[in-house]
């Protein structure tokens, strides 16, 4: 379990920077209805501040006030009363918001794109260039299990499918601060033990994350501490250890006792005043028996239409995302055919591929030794027919005495006299 001590280093890659990256003092909220009165208050005078490189707990049943906390760290719901600040500025700031990613509560995706185009879509808000953006989306889709699957359109994902691509939409820009609102819904257990690695994995890296969810187990696996909530007031919050650890009772784990070592074991209590309550074998979770299970049958491939197996934690998550400049063929051969997006007003000239290239003379030369034959030796045609000259002179001598005619009819109509 990935609890945290107050004593203990600070994780791997966090910041020096011991500014929170959350606080709230006397943070409220109240709705109000068309008459201005107060209809609801949602949030009630909660202090709480989110360290940097932790992953902090936000929990409570429905209606406690969490969705509400978590849009007025977002910007997106104004509070009423209270201080509140995100990374150093106003929630409201949009400076902030590429520093951060958010998984709602409900995946809220175009349904006619696939998963390509949707995180293309989302990388492109951020204003990731071509090679950066197609490099993530392999390493994010291979993450979530969605490889087979990464073109088929979102409308025909199922729910735990949805919830995955919503995941890898929240990481596409390697968010400093991570806001996840019930992120394993709709996972199968390997889903949701892969989230709660990644979470773990996230956190060790140096991410802020806060986490709210209605799985308590899921919770009590990662947080380093939580809040919880109910009708709008904090009702306790503190490490894991400090809120669950029980006092009045005292576990021991052994290897298993045969009925003498029991009874010698009853017979110490016994002079201590103290009882054995209950001998009991250990058992395993039920998560880690599915597990177990479902990765046996993918040993022996067994078919499945399903999400697979996610594959690695992204490598631009765990901070190894290579430079600009190229560090091998491979990436070298992907610079080079990367397609210039860029409008042609904006590209630079370059004068020695803008100069017209000349003819290729030895190219100009077999052409015309192609086309020569044809016009030095043109095909044979026909002999021509035998020329009649009586029709021809027939024709001459009509053609005289019509013209005759017409002359004769031109001075006539002048007045002129016929001979």
């Amino acid at each position: 379990m990935a609890t945290a001590n107050p004593e203990a280093p600070p994780r791997r890659g966090a910041s020096s920077d011991d500014r929170p990256v959350v606080a709230a003092q006397n943070l409220t909220k109240v709705f109000k209805d068309f008459w201005l009165r107060d209809r609801a208050r949602a949030v009630d005078g909660i202090d709480f501040e989110i360290r940097r490189g932790e992953i902090f707990g936000l929990l409570g049943p429905n209606g406690s006030g969490k969705s509400t906390t978590i849009k007025m760290v977002l910007g997106l719901l104004k509070r009423s009363r209270g201080r509140l600040v995100v990374l150093g500025k106003a929630p409201n700031d949009v400076a902030v918001k590429k520093r951060i990613g958010y998984l709602p509560e409900e995946s809220y995706l175009y349904p006619f794109l696939n998963a390509r185009e949707t995180l293309d879509y989302y990388a492109k808000l951020f204003g990731l260039e071509r090679r950066v953006r197609l490099r993530r989306i392999d390493e994010l889709l291979d993450m979530v299990g969605l490889g087979g699957a990464q073109h088929r359109q979102v409308r025909e994902y199922s729910k735990g499918m949805q919830r995955r691509i919503g995941i890898a939409q929240a990481l596409i820009n390697d968010p400093e601060f991570l806001i996840l609102d019930e992120p394993t819904t709709g996972l199968d257990p390997l889903g949701t033990r892969q989230v709660k690695d990644l979470i773990i994995h996230l956190g060790e890296r140096g991410k802020t994350i806060l986490l709210s969810s209605h799985l308590l187990s899921d919770v009590e696996d990662c947080v380093d501490r939580m809040v919880i909530l109910y009708g709008g007031k904090i009702r306790a919050q503190g490490t894991c250890d400090e809120l669950l650890e029980a006092t009045e009772k005292s576990v021991i784990e052994t290897d298993a006792l045969d009925d003498a070592t029991l009874a010698d074991l009853r017979r110490v209590l016994d002079r201590h005043h103290k009882r054995l309550e209950r001998v009991s074998k250990p058992r395993q979770r039920l998560e880690d028996l599915f597990v177990g299970l479902v990765e046996r049958a993918r040993a022996e491939q067994a078919a499945t239409s399903g999400a697979q197996a996610g594959g690695s934690t992204a490598s631009f998550l765990l901070g190894q995302e290579p430079g600009d400049q190229p560090a091998d063929g491979a990436a070298l051969i992907d610079r080079l055919t990367a397609t210039d997006e860029r409008a042609p007003a904006d590209r630079p000239m370059d004068t020695e591929r803008a100069a017209p290239a000349g003819p290729d003379r030895s190219v100009l030369a077999g052409l015309e030794s192609v086309e020569e034959p044809a016009r030095s030796a043109p095909p044979p045609t026909s002999a021509p027919a035998p020329v009649n000259e009586d029709l021809i002179s027939g024709l001459m001598g009509d053609a005289d005495d019509r013209g005759d005619r017409a002359g004769r009819a031109g001075r006539a109509g002048r007045g002129g006299r016929t001979p």
